[in-house]
């Protein structure tokens, strides 16, 4: 039977020294900072903000609200599903058309105010193995209830972008040891009703579920 190697990650926040004061300029950084800058603008919060539900959406949104005070803008942006996409380019036009479309609205845009500017940031990852490794259900829920979110969050989460297939690491392994429906089940969980905590509640109750069967 094929085991489950659980890991965990490290992220090493970068200052990339770009500033937006306007939409416009945060649409140019949205198009020409890396991949790792989308990726930190938009998945940092949804681990930094673990205990909050729902989660803060990202960066951008954020920014836009509560920053330049542009209600419709900022709407719009909170309004992206980063969990439907499969890779950080998609997300990448995503957020562009949105802004592109705003600016294209004719309307004057709203500047920051002193000192309130957007920082694009990236995200440096370091991928660790820990020990734990789990080779039935009963296992799996053992170590799952006592890892770290950062655990979760890296099979969960970055799983969708690493795999680029829509799933995640435990829903694959699920698969493998010929549990189709829990694979499915823990694929297609709403990450926005959950907590990090909430969202290893739901997976230790469908695991129990199913180890039944």
């Amino acid at each position: 039977m094929a085991e489950f190697q659980f890991k965990t990650k490290l992220d090493q926040t970068l200052l990339l020294g770009r500033r937006a004061k306007d939409a416009a300029e945060l649409l140019d950084g949205v198009k020409n900072t890396p991949d790792a800058s989308i990726y930190y603008h938009t998945h940092h919060f949804l681990q930094q903000h673990h205990y909050l539900s729902p989660e803060p959406p990202n960066d951008y949104a954020y920014w836009a609200t509560e920053v330049l005070n542009d209600a419709r803008l900022g709407e719009q942006l909170w309004s992206i599903d980063i969990i439907q996409y499969s890779t950080i380019e998609e997300i990448r036009h995503a957020f562009i058309e949105v802004l592109e479309s705003r600016i294209a609205g004719g309307q004057k845009l709203r500047e920051s105010p002193p000192g309130g500017e957007f920082h694009f940031m990236a995200s440096r990852t370091f991928v660790l193995t820990t020990n734990n490794v789990a080779h039935t259900l009963a296992d799996f829920r053992t170590i799952l209830a006592g890892i770290s979110v950062n655990s979760i969050y890296y099979h969960m989460f970055d799983a969708k972008l690493r795999l680029q297939s829509g799933t995640n690491d435990f829903s694959r392994w699920f698969a493998a040891l010929g549990k189709p429906e829990l694979a499915d089940q823990v694929s297609h969980l709403d990450p926005y009703r959950y907590t990090l905590e909430g969202l290893r509640k739901r997976i230790l109750v469908l695991t129990e579920r199913y180890d039944k069967d």
